[in-house]
């Protein structure tokens, strides 16, 4: 395996270039994100907001809940235990208000909508299985569902996060501030970006093309929007020497996108679990994050997973790592924890299984305790990615295991 300082290159690709006498070996990973204003992220958004909400009034208030939006219609749906009131509706507008719903024209409006609701308690079958007595352990809380998380780290940018989701985050959300702060005043709330990076025995060299979907008022030329795109939001996201005389930008591709948001396409909550989390690099268990409560390990165990795997990165364990967990539902101890360093890891990754074990509490309630998870901080996270976020203090990004772990390999 050959390693490199961004990542690795598969056993075969290392075997062709120590063969070829420095063959050069190239491949391509292309990632894509969506606008706040997406009709995919105003659900995430909505949804979280209802679970901040509750939390901030209902610390270990149980919610799960999921939006649903159509022209002119948004529905919400799920499961809330707690002893305090929050109006639903309310909240819903103010998200969409917030993201930038205000105009009739668009045809989605945050006064005009119509706001349903469909809310029951959970299941109380579910709720013994997860809170053990009334007297409260964290050590002894079981995970809110099964199922299988993944983590995972890479050296390649200093988030340490894959180039191509980190820029197709930072292309949209340039995009929503040019809308906002009036530097490109006739965009809408709706987009998209993707983004190929190049990559040379195994090293990031170039972004190969760059596609923006941005929507517009009907009035501004096809050529304006694709001039204003290029030197304000491109220019400014992706650095220069990722671009080059052959890089190629397809902006608005169709010609024109007034129609957007949800007059023109249906959203739901945990459609864009890819956007979330790595772009595509890393396996994804299936589950999403937003509206569901730290108890369901959908949302708490991938945050332990990417903490774990970020933390071993940063202490130069591996240059690319990826943690697996696996829960029962009703268990509080996981019934797998693996660890994947694809070739890179200063130790076997057998060892490094057994220190992330020892290092990490992978328990749902010690992650709920040592994240203080139990805070209204989610609904910032449902739009432009839960990791690698440098624009916020959350606990899962935090690199504070770093000296911990590097006492393992002095060992060796």
């Amino acid at each position: 395996m050959l390693i490199t300082r961004i990542g690795i290159i598969s056993s075969s690709l290392a075997r062709n270039f120590f063969m070829s006498g420095k063959k050069i070996i190239k491949e391509y990973v292309t990632s894509e994100s969506v606008t706040e204003g997406h009709p995919d992220k105003i659900c995430d958004q909505t949804s979280d907001a209802i679970l901040d909400g509750i939390l901030a009034k209902d610390p270990k208030g149980r919610v799960a809940v999921e939006t649903f939006v159509t022209n002119g219609l948004m529905f919400i749906a799920g499961e809330i235990t707690t002893s305090c009131y929050v109006d639903i509706p309310q909240i819903a507008r103010v998200v969409i208000k917030d993201i930038g719903y205000t105009k009739p024209e668009y045809g989605f409006h945050y006064l005009n909508s119509g706001v349903m609701t469909a809310i029951q308690e959970q299941s109380r079958d579910i709720s013994q299985g997860v809170s053990k007595g009334k007297k409260e352990r964290f050590e002894e809380i079981g995970a809110g569902d099964q199922g299988m998380m993944y983590g995972y780290a890479v050296n390649e940018t200093r988030e340490l996060m894959p180039l191509p989701i980190v820029l197709a985050h930072k292309l949209v959300k340039r995009l929503s501030e040019a809308r906002k702060t009036g530097v490109i005043p006739y965009l809408r709330p709706d987009g998209k970006s993707q983004v190929t990076v190049e990559y040379e025995n195994g090293m990031p060299r170039r972004v190969l093309n760059v596609v923006i979907a941005a929507q517009h008022d009907p009035e501004v030329s096809l050529i304006k929007i694709r001039n204003d795109i290029k030197e304000n939001v491109i220019k400014h996201c992706v650095p220069d020497n990722l671009l080059d005389k052959n890089t190629k930008y397809f902006i608005n591709a169709t010609g024109r996108f007034v129609s957007g948001g949800p007059q023109a396409d249906t959203g739901l909550t945990g459609r864009k679990i890819i956007v979330d989390t790595y772009g595509g690099i890393c396996r994804h268990g299936g589950g999403c994050f937003s509206g569901k409560d730290p108890t369901k390990v959908d949302r708490s165990g991938s945050y332990m997973a990417r903490y774990a795997a970020k933390n071993l990165v940063a202490a130069g364990l591996a240059a690319r790592a990826e943690v697996r967990v696996a829960y029962v539902i009703g268990v509080a101890d996981p019934v797998m924890i693996y660890v994947n360093t694809f070739g890179t890891g200063k130790l076997p990754d057998s060892e490094i299984v057994g220190i992330v074990k020892s290092v990490f509490d992978f328990r749902p309630g010690m992650i709920i305790k040592n994240f203080d998870l139990r805070r209204p901080i989610y609904r910032q996270v449902a739009a432009y990615g839960h990791f690698g976020r440098e624009d916020l203090n959350l606990p899962w990004e935090r690199t504070d295991r770093v000296k911990e772990l590097k006492r393992f390999v002095g060992e060796k």
